[in-house]
């Protein structure tokens, strides 16, 4: 290790004290790392945090007394730059909620090896930096907000549900076709943040094999020309797309931080930028939600779609993101299910900005054709689903180009938002 670079202080709270001292082993042999303190309570690692600092917090999610999830909290809002990874034999969604909610950066599910662990600790020890980097410090040593210098940046338009198979990849190329077709300058891309299995490629029928992969290795070097070799144009609409990587495993060479780079890039390039995301909620999902100007939130008529579109709104507001920025949208409406977007209104207490009517015949047609049914021949323009999904792109737009020309500057750069919170 260089003599000036920093050792990653690791405070562990654990109740049992054979975990704490597996761990502290674990972490010796690490010549990066220091265990600058252990804790066996929640309290006890309150205190510690304040005292010492650290800069990952490997944290048990059940003890007595205070437990994981209200020590999160509270060493959140003390120590705002020490990363707490959650650390808990139980791996239910329920657990991961509320470790999200309560600030953790991560989720180790014991028991966990001790590469698991290794490669946790400087990833989220990573995005501390960069959290750090991105905001100085008052005198006090609290982080200090600071306002992006408003700049000629393109729209960036999300498009996401927390249920997967709910027509995220079908909707957001056919938002970027009409996009295209609209805009003057043709300038918009589409990419594909579903980065293990991303569909753009098969749902527009693109035989290149480039993708966001080829950017990596130059992300810190990125110019126009080196990103717009590695997009892709689909030749009928003049869309151009950013493709998944090629193979699974190859997602793993993706971090959010590349991530949020190209699209920073692309949004200078283009004047929209339309993201297909997969149903995850991490890093790189939050990094695209805060350069997003609008979030299109999917939700179909369906029980389970519903319910994790409310768990959704309930961690979206806890990250403070504004209301207004995020467009519910009633995918494969069908009044015929029972489930109305009324219904769906009064549950979630939001707003539905628009419906999308089911038309599985048409739909799954085009996808099987590799062409966005905004651009299926022979078919009628009148049809419900075209109509619809014509004025969508257009209220969005109309908007967008109100909040420019009120001279509001959305969205407002911030902090990488934490992974839990």
């Amino acid at each position: 290790m260089s003599p000036d670079k920093e050792v990653i202080r690791v405070l562990i709270v654990d109740d049992i004290p054979e975990t704490r001292e597996s761990l502290k082993k674990m972490l010796y042999f690490e010549p990066d790392m220091e265990v600058v303190g252990t804790a066996e309570s929640g309290e006890e690692g309150i205190e510690l945090a304040k005292q010492f600092r650290p800069h990952v917090v490997l944290m048990d999610i059940n003890m007595p007394g205070l437990d994981g999830i209200s020590a999160s909290e509270a060493i959140t809002r003390d120590v705002p730059y020490a990363q707490v990874v959650m650390m808990s034999v139980q791996s239910e969604a329920d657990y991961l909620r509320r470790s999200m909610l309560a600030g953790a950066r991560d989720f180790l599910t014991k028991p966990f090896t001790m590469d698991e662990m290794i490669s946790t600790v400087r990833r989220v020890y990573a995005m501390s930096v960069s959290q750090r980097a991105a905001m100085p410090v008052t005198q006090a040593g609290t982080p200090e907000v600071v306002k992006a210098a408003p700049t000629e940046m393109g729209k960036l338009i999300a498009v996401y549900s927390p249920k997967g198979g709910v027509g995220c990849t079908t909707l957001a190329v056919n938002l970027a076709t009409v996009l295209c077709q609209n805009n003057p300058s043709g300038k918009v891309v589409v990419v594909d943040c579903s980065l293990q299995f991303g569909d753009v490629k098969i749902t527009l029928d693109l035989r290149a094999n480039r993708s966001i992969v080829d950017l990596v290795e130059s992300i810190n070097d990125l110019d126009v020309d080196l990103v717009d070799s590695a997009l892709v144009k689909d030749e009928r609409s003049g869309l151009k797309a950013l493709l998944a990587p090629p193979k699974p495993e190859m997602a793993e060479l993706v971090t959010s931080e590349h991530v949020r780079a190209v699209l920073q890039k692309l949004k200078q390039m283009f004047d929209y930028t339309v993201v297909d995301m997969g149903s995850r909620l991490q890093d790189i999902e939050l990094n695209v939600f805060d350069l997003a100007d609008r979030i299109v939130l999917l939700v179909t008529p369906e029980l389970p779609a519903i319910t994790n579109v409310r768990y959704f709104f309930e961690i979206i507001e806890a990250l403070e993101y504004p209301r207004d920025k995020i467009l519910l949208v009633l995918n494969k409406a069908d009044p015929r299910v029972g489930i109305t977007g009324r219904v769906i209104e009064n549950h979630l207490k939001h707003k539905i900005f628009a419906e999308i009517p089911a038309e599985d015949r048409l739909v799954l047609q085009s996808i099987n054709q590799g062409m966005p049914y905004m651009l299926m021949p022979n078919v009628d323009k009148r049809l419900p689903l075209i109509q619809r999904t014509a004025a969508l792109v257009q209220q969005m737009v109309e908007g967008l180009e109100a909040e420019v020309e009120a001279g509001e500057t959305k969205p407002q750069e911030r902090p990488l938002g934490r992974l839990f919170g």
